[in-house]
């Protein structure tokens, strides 16, 4: 190899000293160059421990003296308890303690999500602090005993009588009574930009149309759980959580304790999708332990998780699209009415895809709240996103039937230049080619414009096609520390989070390119609120955050190491923007010959190992840039003409998420947010009691989620042009399958059948 293409080589696989992106500074060749490991297909490094059984969750930490936690939940939607006889249970075998408002230790509310900058409750309600109720199914008691099934026992036999008082909820009663104009991140959730009812009805070709979605409930592998135990005035929480640092902070609140008191670890998750944050039963847990003066392990059953713990809110919207006879968008309508409980701050800002997804002339975007007596609501997968797509794809399909023109067709004539509402550049826009190449790959040619019009037997087979989108975020907070050993190993410690989508092996991969290392010579820890950085696993940004902290402190590492160096080294005299990681060691990027191993740059110095750590810079690129991620969504739906039933026969997601870095984890991360996307069209539906509040299906046996049989085969292909404006080139990748999916279902159920549905889900009798 020549000189010339070794320094070429070595310039990507490391990472300069770029730590300002989109600043103006230079470029990391690591946005720009696939080299490495970074790209490849690597097993998740968890995987081995998990399919062993050796991975401890937040259920599964032994403790000596450990007591198990049982709830009773109150059945009414607004008032106070009545009475509340605890003596059998008290004398119940095995009982360590029963605990409610009468004998709670004095806790503050939970510092809400949203409203500050490691908040993360879910509500904030006083937390068994009085006789009040505010939603069917809040914790009025809490018992231990020595096991589970004794604790469980106990709680049979807590009785208690409730004086109700007016309630509201029902959708429409909420409605009745006002509503008010949703705030999102800090603005709200209302946009003007010209007079869009004008244009609307000015305009050659227009649709105007309601669609609508249900409540959904939270329904990861693993239920929520957590031990806890109080070491003095010191507390431990080994939590199923995707946030420790906030979930730290927040305890300290609620305990009155300083945030260094308070331990979060959080090893491994089994699924969060926006609901693992901190409910009310990490804090009832801690104020038994702290009570009973031992462990308590708080496990929420299935039935537990609906009452205790938010999902996403119901939603109406009115969609409505006035185009001119060649199908150029001149109005943009997307409004209407989300439900959101008294307790919290999470309207389902169903409008966020809408602002930026096709170019128009004019917008009027506008989300409305009623509120409810209920349990919160609050993050699931792609919050707004997921629902908001179904109502906006949905109209440009039937836009583009009656237009005439091709659904792929409208929707790229409609692209934008710029952010159509915040005329800000797209930093890496690829939604084009990923239209073409996945219409390609699915066949889409194949497509019958006219509807109803192939059948196999008494089966209706029909296309349809959506765009998904998801914003790239990098939230402030993110810090790492790099400890590098004589031996050459590589520990990278931030307080992240691996719920299961191969965050932990991502990062490896990452820091073992930048390093000059193999994979085997990095470790990556996690989950612990006393390492460096406040990350979120949300929002999709935790990738980005992390590797903003991993390039910043990288080059920390090489300015430390150039000093330990000397003048004696074959580095000297170099600066740590003209070196980098090769070959477990550090060479110059223009001249790779001048090289020197970490074992001989930290033997020289005496040293056994050097550790820095970093803060990354702020995520000032989405000052300059409008940054998404993009999928083009395709499916083929077979609908029985006879029964009405649905099954989806096949699905291609076609995404734009800048740079892959590793092929099999995004691969699984698309194909299961298409899953749960399906689900979304086709089964979920948390079903309320409108008289009293209640939840009337809190299992999997009445909320159906897709089994193996409910899901097609699901094929994902990527366009893997990296974003110059990020860390790595990465966007997101967490949460943009599930959006547009829905809309793609919808679509082909309507191209299959003639049938339009606007309602979520699409369960056979509508189709009928």
């Amino acid at each position: 190899m020549s000189a010339a293409n070794n320094a070429g080589t070595l310039a990507a696989a490391v990472g300069l000293a770029a730590n300002s992106w989109g600043q103006g500074e230079r470029p990391d060749p690591l946005n720009r160059h696939k080299h490495g490991l970074v790209g490849t297909s690597i097993s998740r490094i968890d995987g081995p421990l998990k399919v062993q059984g050796k991975a401890t969750f937040a259920a599964e930490f032994l403790m000596e003296g450990l007591t198990y936690a049982s709830l009773v939940f109150s059945t009414i939607a607004k008032g106070r308890i009545a009475t509340l006889d605890a003596s059998a249970a008290e004398a119940a075998p095995g009982v360590v303690l029963v605990m409610t408002y009468k004998d709670a230790p004095l806790m503050k509310p939970m510092p809400l999500f949203m409203t500050a900058e490691k908040a993360a409750g879910g509500d904030n309600l006083p937390i068994m602090q009085d006789d009040q109720i505010h939603w069917n199914g809040q914790p009025i008691a809490l018992i231990l005993a020595e096991t589970q099934e004794q604790a469980d026992y106990a709680s049979s036999l807590i009785h208690a009588t409730f004086e109700a008082e007016p309630s509201v909820t029902d959708f429409e009663d909420a409605k009745r009574q006002g509503t008010k104009t949703g705030e999102f991140g800090g603005g709200p959730l209302k946009l003007d930009i010209g007079d869009a009812e004008a244009a609307l009805n000015q305009a050659a070709v227009s649709i105007d149309a309601e669609y609508s979605t249900p409540r959904h409930s939270h329904n990861a592998i693993e239920p929520h759980a957590a031990t806890v135990v109080w070491d003095g005035d010191s507390l431990v929480v080994h939590d199923a959580s995707q946030a420790v640092v906030h979930t730290a902070w927040s305890l300290s609140s609620v305990f009155g304790i300083d945030e260094g008191q308070v331990h979060v670890t959080s090893p491994y998750v089994g699924g969060g999708f926006g609901s693992k944050t901190l409910w009310q039963h990490q804090v009832l847990g801690a104020a038994a332990s702290k009570l009973s003066g031992r462990p308590v392990r708080i496990t929420l059953s299935r039935e537990g998780v609906y009452r205790m713990v938010g999902g996403r809110s119901q939603t109406e919207q009115r969609v409505a699209l006035g185009a001119d006879q060649d199908g150029h968008l001149k109005a943009i309508i997307h409004t209407g009415v989300v439900a959101m409980s008294r307790q919290n701050a999470l309207p389902e800002p169903f409008i966020l895809a809408t602002r930026g997804a096709y170019a128009a002339e004019s917008f009027k975007l506008h989300v409305e709240v009623a509120q409810l007596d209920m349990l919160a609501n609050t993050f699931m997968r792609a919050p707004g996103e997921a629902v908001g797509t179904f109502g906006l794809e949905c109209a440009m399909d039937e836009l583009a039937d009656k237009l005439g023109i091709d659904p792929v067709e409208l929707r790229i004539l409609n692209e934008p230049d710029k952010h159509p509402t915040e005329g800000k550049p797209f930093s890496s826009r690829n939604i084009v080619e990923a239209w073409r190449t996945g219409a390609q790959r699915f066949g889409w040619a194949k497509r019958s414009a006219k509807p109803a019009a192939i059948r196999d037997g008494d089966w209706l087979i029909g296309m349809g096609c959506a765009t998904g989108t998801y914003p790239y975020y990098r939230m402030p907070g993110g810090a790492a520390r790099i400890t590098l050993t004589r031996e050459g190993h590589a520990r990278v410690e931030i307080a992240a989070h691996e719920m299961g989508m191969g965050t932990a092996t991502a990062h490896v991969q990452v820091t073992a390119d930048r390093l000059g290392l193999t994979a085997d010579q990095v470790t990556f820890s996690y989950g612990d609120s006393k390492m460096p950085g406040a990350v979120l696993a949300g929002g999709s940004q935790q990738t980005a955050s992390i590797g903003a902290a991993i390039v910043a402190a990288q080059h920390a590492l090489v300015t430390q190491l150039l000093i330990l160096a000397g003048n004696s080294s074959p580095l000297a005299g170099l600066k740590p923007e003209e070196v980098g990681g090769l070959n477990g060691g550090l060479a110059e990027l223009a001249n790779p010959g001048r090289h020197e191993s970490y074992a001989s740059i930290l033997g020289r110095a005496g040293r056994d190992e050097v550790a820095v750590q970093q803060d990354a810079p702020p995520p000032l690129e989405l000052q300059n840039w409008s940054m998404h991620s993009y999928g083009a969504m395709f499916c083929e739906a077979r609908v029985n003409a006879i029964t009405g039933e649905t099954r989806i026969s096949r699905f291609l997601g076609s995404f734009d998420c800048g740079r892959i870095l590793n092929a099999k984890t995004a691969a699984s991360q698309f194909r299961g947010g298409i899953i749960m996307g399906l689900g979304l069209a086709l089964m979920e539906e948390t079903q309320f009691d409108s008289r009293n509040g209640r939840i009337m299906n809190p299992s999997l046996a009445d909320y159906h989620v897709p089994a193996h049989m409910d899901v097609p085969e699901i094929d994902v292909i990527w366009n893997d042009i990296p974003d110059p404006h990020t860390p790595m080139g990465a966007h997101g990748i967490g949460e943009i399958g599930i959006t547009g999916t829905a809309a793609a279902v919808a679509n082909a159920v309507f191209n299959a059948t003639g049938k339009r549905v606007r309602e979520l889900p699409l369960t056979l009798d509508k189709l009928m």
